[in-house]
Order: structure tokens, then C-alpha cells, then sequence
């Protein structure tokens, strides 16, 4: 039996969100399970340019350390934080 389609992206993002920092690798696969799938196209789309700001910098943005110049980003960092409440 293979995988379904959600099922699969899941798998995909997950695997993205291993990033070797640890806070970093809970807030990310947190929100995947918990929030990815409550987010439209552009907010996927966001999340997907999220995974590819570096280490140091994204989890400033995670923390809410350093708001992102961009929008659509800053409150995807804002709904990554809470969903960890």
C-alpha cells in the first residue's frame, strides 16, 4: 500500500525541518504536524521559502528575536511560535 499524496509532502517537510539544532528541529516538525495543513497555497509557499532561510538567522525569526522583512513570513514565524503554546 503506498503512501497518500498529504501523507508524502508530510514525510517531505519533515524530513526539511531536521536541521541539526534541536530547538529548531521541535519548532519546525511541531507546526508541520499541528499547523502545515490549516495553511493556503501562499501560506505553503511561505513555509517552503522559510525552510530555506539559514540556521542562525530562522531561528531568530522563530524565537521572535528578529521580525522577517517579509511579510508573509513574519507571520508565518509568529504562527510557528504559537502553535508551540
Amino acid at each position: 500500500m503506498s503512501a497518500s499524496q498529504p501523507d508524502r509532502e508530510r514525510a517531505r517537510l519533515l524530513w526539511q525541518c531536521r536541521r541539526g539544532m534541536a530547538e529548531l528541529d521541535a519548532l519546525l516538525a511541531n507546526f508541520v504536524q499541528r499547523g502545515h495543513a490549516d495553511l493556503d497555497a501562499a501560506g505553503k509557499q511561505a513555509f517552503e521559502r522559510l525552510l530555506k532561510t539559514p540556521d542562525p538567522l530562522l531561528i531568530e525569526y522563530l524565537l521572535g528575536r528578529v521580525v522577517p522583512a517579509d511579510p508573509e513570513l513574519a507571520v508565518l514565524a509568529r504562527q510557528i511560535r504559537e502553535s508551540m503554546l
